[in-house]
Order: structure tokens, then sequence, then C-alpha cells
């Protein structure tokens, strides 16, 4: 009996998320769908995405007519909106959630882009989330800048679980687990049941290919150009080896023992940009168990449609991710300039999104009244 490579890739260990929301999605059905017949278990969101979602159709009008006569701000318009669909979406795959133990099922809402470098202020942001989605299968978004980590802990050891997101470095990722260590102690302390916190940590790949890509072919050589659309896929690789290091210390294995979770790695940025490259390469090259891989509508429709999957394609492959980094450097690429720029232009991008958001409500708003 032959599987669909959703299902394979599913088998394999990896947990398939959408990475997209919309108020049509929820009320026609599309999730359900999803669900059925791709094999996703659970959905990720953005500043980028709702700003999408709220400018085509119509499935807003009537929330945005009933929030301009009660004379609602646009903040509390966009806070409003984006929570309704957050946990309607969490009632969609509530289902999974529960037969899962809640390791999926899960549904992801990020904090204001503009916070990114406020630690007190995300957290606080990050309970106000939480408490209006009210779903035990929702997960609060937080950049992992370096006010980020500190934010992490906090709303962590508030019981509260938490998708990691904008990670690039292997660095910061070391750190971002620390964070979420840090938190599970505090939550310990506090009485919080360990198992009914879950978190992800989204490591981004297509992005450190674009920026690399961009400057191996500015160099031009033999030796540059053999290395493109390499990097990318390393680096995630050497996240997983170092989560498999990390979560084997005595610091987790005691957390572990208490009923903890692991802090999944999660492949985000995996719809492929160079039109060149396969467009399931981040899928099929990352296929690992205990991993999440948030996908583009697009991606996913062509990993069920030919998506080559070979079983686990990372284990073992350390040591030639480490040779491409080194070959990088040695090529006189900065590994730690170039995840420095995508971090700092990832947040950048977002706030963006973010204004686009509150313009596009805004609009909304007057035209309503």
């Amino acid at each position: 009996m032959t599987s669909t490579p959703t299902a394979r890739l599913s088998d394999v260990g990896v947990s398939i998320w959408l990475d997209d929301l919309s108020r049509d999605r929820i009320t026609s059905g599309g999730l359900e769908r999803l669900i059925a017949e791709r094999n996703v278990v659970g959905v990720t969101t953005n500043p980028t995405i709702f700003a999408a979602a709220l400018a085509t159709g119509t499935t807003y009008d009537e929330q945005i007519r009933e929030l301009a006569a009660a004379g609602a701000d646009v903040t509390t318009a966009v806070f409003e909106i984006t929570t309704d669909d957050v946990a309607a979406a969490s009632d969609i795959f509530a289902g999974v959630s529960e037969a899962t133990g809640g390791r999926d099922g899960r549904v992801s809402i990020e904090v204001e882009p503009g916070l990114a470098h406020d630690a007190d202020g995300t957290a606080q942001q990050a309970r106000e989330l939480w408490a209006k989605v009210d779903r035990p299968n929702a997960m609060i978004k937080i950049p992992a800048t370096v006010e980020g980590l500190a934010a992490i802990t906090e709303t962590i050891a508030a019981g509260i679980s938490v998708n990691v997101t904008l990670i690039f470095s292997l660095e910061r990722y070391r750190a971002v687990v620390e964070a979420y260590l840090a938190g599970l102690e505090k939550a310990k302390e506090a009485g919080h049941d360990l198992s009914s916190i879950h978190s992800v940590a989204s490591f981004f790949v297509s992005r450190v290919d674009s920026e690399i890509d961009a400057r191996l072919v500015a160099l031009g050589t033999p030796e540059a150009l053999a290395l493109k659309s390499k990097a990318g896929i390393a680096n995630a690789r050497l996240a997983y080896e170092a989560f498999e290091q990390l979560f084997a210390s005595d610091r987790a294995r005691a957390l572990l023992d208490a009923g903890a979770n692991v802090q999944r790695p999660l492949w985000a940025s995996t719809g492929v940009k160079d039109p060149a490259l396969p467009d399931t390469l981040y899928v099929t090259q990352l296929a690992v168990a205990h991993t999440v891989n948030t996908m583009p509508e697009k991606t996913l429709e062509a990993t069920f449609d030919h998506g080559d999957i070979a079983g686990d394609t990372v284990s073992g492959s350390y040591d030639e991710a480490r040779e491409v980094l080194a070959a990088l450097e040695g090529l006189g690429i900065s590994y730690d300039e170039v995840t420095a720029k995508l971090e700092k232009e990832g947040v950048e991008k977002f706030i963006v999104s973010w204004n686009e958001l509150l313009d596009t409500v805004s609009a909304a708003l007057e035209a309503a009244r």
C-alpha cells in the first residue's frame, strides 16, 4: 500500500505545520481538509501573514463593522481580529492536540515585532495574548533577540507555551535552549505542570541561503559557486546536532524526568526562493525525527505532489555541514556577520508588515464608521 509523501514525512517524525492562516481558511473548511488530506498538524502565523489576510476578501468585514461601532482603536481591533482567528484555528486543531498529548495541534501568534528589543514588554504581551486566545494548544511567538531570551524564560516560567522565532545562528540557538531550560526550572519551582508546557525553536533556512548565495555569486569563482544553496541546510543540520547534545545534558535530563518536553527544532522559511532549486529542497533535506517543518501552502502542495521522502536525511551529516561553513569562512564570508544581519532584517521586515496591518485595519475602521 502506497502512502503520500506528506504521510511518509510524518512517519519520519516530522510534524507538518502550515505557515499561513486567514479567516477564510477557518470558515471554508480549508484547515480541516489540510488536516485530513495533507497531514497538517499545526499552524504558524506572523505579521506578514495577517497583513495579507486582512488586505484581501470580505471575511473580516462584519467584525470590522462591529469594532468600528464599538469605537475600537486600531491596536485593539488588530488584537481582537488576530486572537479570534488563532482561537478559532486552535479549536479546529483541538483533536490533533488531544491525540498528540499537546505536542502538535498548535497555533502560534506573535507578539508585536516592535517589542523585539523590550524584554518586559514582550513578556507582558505574551501573557495578554495567551489569556485572550485562552486555548491550551495556542503558542506565543517570541523573537530570539538578545532581549527576547529573557522574555522566553519568563513566559515559559509562567506556564505559557512558546514558539521562539527568527533564529539564524547556532550560538543564538544554544542560548534559546538555555532560556527554555531556565524557564522550565522556574516553572517547576512555581508548581506548574511541566508536561503542559511546550516549545519549538524556529530556525530559519532559505533566508540564510539567499544572503550567502548572493555573496557567493558576487565572488564568482568555481569554489564559491560550488557552495551555492548549501549553507542553509548545513546550518540547520548543525542546529539539530546541538539539539541532540543539549537535551542529553544532565540539566535537561533532570527536567525531562520531571515531566518536561523537549523543545523541538522547527524549520522555518522553507519555501524555496531560488527557482533553480528543487521546490521541496528544505523539506526533503531536513527530514528527521523530533522536528517541525512549517510550510507555506505552495511548498506543502509540492511536497504532497512529488516530495522524495527518503527517511532521515540529517543524522550523520554533521561533519559535512561543518565543512560547508568552514569553506564559507575560508572565502571570507563571515557567518556571524550574515546571521546578525538576517536577525536585524527579520525584525525590520515584520515591523513593516505590522505597520501595513495597522494601516489596512485603520482604513477599514474608518470606512465602516
